[in-house]
């Protein structure tokens, strides 16, 4: 399967008549406040070479580098605001020590989408998500309240990050019976070093009108080669260091497993005249349910590698091979109900024709 090979390539975000490019460009990386990002005069370069190549679909968060993330997109979209698709999101705490300034509660969204359009300087946010379910607000709370701000005019599209596929759905039902804005995006990490979302949010993402946003696409470098066997160590998962590799080894991504999925990407980039980030994120867009990986670069020049993904095309045996080093093992139900004893009892040994999955 080949991917569509320009950012000017609109796909329709989930059940919205909303157009975005088929990478979206995230901006945790742009400001140098958490010791790691871009500065102003690279997040600048890095933004226009994505805008100048037809692509319109910016993410951020009202927290990504303490605001300097939204503040610096304020300025940079300035003259080119109704060609941008901006997405933001609300949930992480903003002010230690005040257990308000966070959470999916009414209270925290209300003031965190306040906060946002001052610091984009912009009048209304295309789309917002929930960026992590806080297990303590109620659906109806998080459901009602972002239907408030679109009614509003303040936002214009709602969607979710990072929540039980059974809690999406329920929320996502709540609004369909009361009429109330609908989720249209999910946002969840997916790459060849995590597909367990395979199981249940990415199906319930398709059949509830949810357009897939992966972030992490790169499995947080792994898959770019970045890390080796040296990089292993009894404290991978531990505690988060301020390190970027120890934030990646927090996530538990480094280990023995994740070194042999990069090693065949890397195989298979050598066998395409790709990089590895290239063949990591075209991967990415092989699945229906995918709309838009973000991609995150410090550096103009990995920004404008990443844009290469949409170029690369695969063999099919190439993809075997992929999928054959990182595929999981089904769980229960699908365990169960795929083996030949469940098939009997549950067809008659009868052949059906287009039975869905």
């Amino acid at each position: 399967m080949t991917p569509s090979n320009s950012l000017a390539h609109y796909r329709l975000l989930g059940r919205s008549g909303l157009r975005v490019s088929p990478l979206a460009l995230g901006t945790m990386t742009f400001g140098s406040d958490w010791g790691w990002g871009a500065d102003d005069a690279e997040a600048k370069r890095i933004f226009d070479a994505y805008v100048d190549r037809g692509g319109n679909f910016i993410d951020t968060a009202v927290n990504y580098t303490n605001g300097s993330a939204e503040k610096m997109l304020g300025g940079f979209i300035k003259d080119k605001r109704e060609r941008i698709v901006l997405s933001t999101k609300f949930t992480m705490a903003r002010e230690p020590g005040n257990p308000n300034s966070g959470g999916n509660h009414r209270a925290n969204l209300v003031r965190s989408v306040e906060a946002s359009l001052r610091q984009l300087d912009t009048d209304r946010i295309d789309l917002l998500h929930v960026h992590a379910w806080d297990f303590t607000t109620t659906p109806e709370e998080v459901m009602r309240a972002l239907d408030d701000l679109v009614r509003a005019g303040k936002i214009l599209y709602v969607a979710i990050c990072n929540t039980p596929a059974w809690r999406v759905a329920q929320m996502q039902t709540i609004a369909d019976l009361r009429g109330w804005s609908p989720f249209v995006a999910l946002q969840i990490e997916y790459s060849l070093v995590e597909r367990s979302v395979e199981h249940e949010l990415i199906p319930m993402a398709q059949a509830l009108g949810l357009g897939v946003l992966p972030w992490s696409p790169l499995g947080g470098g792994v898959l770019t080669g970045k890390y080796s066997r040296s990089d292993l160590t009894d404290e991978n998962g531990a505690e988060v260091s301020p390190t970027r590799k120890g934030v990646i080894a927090s996530t538990g991504h480094l280990n023995e497993r994740a070194l042999e999925i990069a090693d065949v990407v890397g195989e298979i980039a050598e066998e395409l005249g790709a990089s590895r980030s290239q063949v990591a994120l075209a991967w990415t867009l092989l699945n229906p349910a995918v709309t838009s990986p973000i991609v995150g670069a410090r550096t103009l020049a990995q920004a404008e590698d990443n844009f290469g993904a949409l170029e690369v095309s695969f063999t099919d045996a190439q993809i075997a091979r992929l999928d054959q080093a990182s595929t999981l093992a089904p769980i229960f139900p699908a365990r169960f109900i795929a083996r030949p004893m469940a098939q009997q009892l549950m067809f008659g040994g009868a052949t059906v024709v287009g039975r869905r999955q």
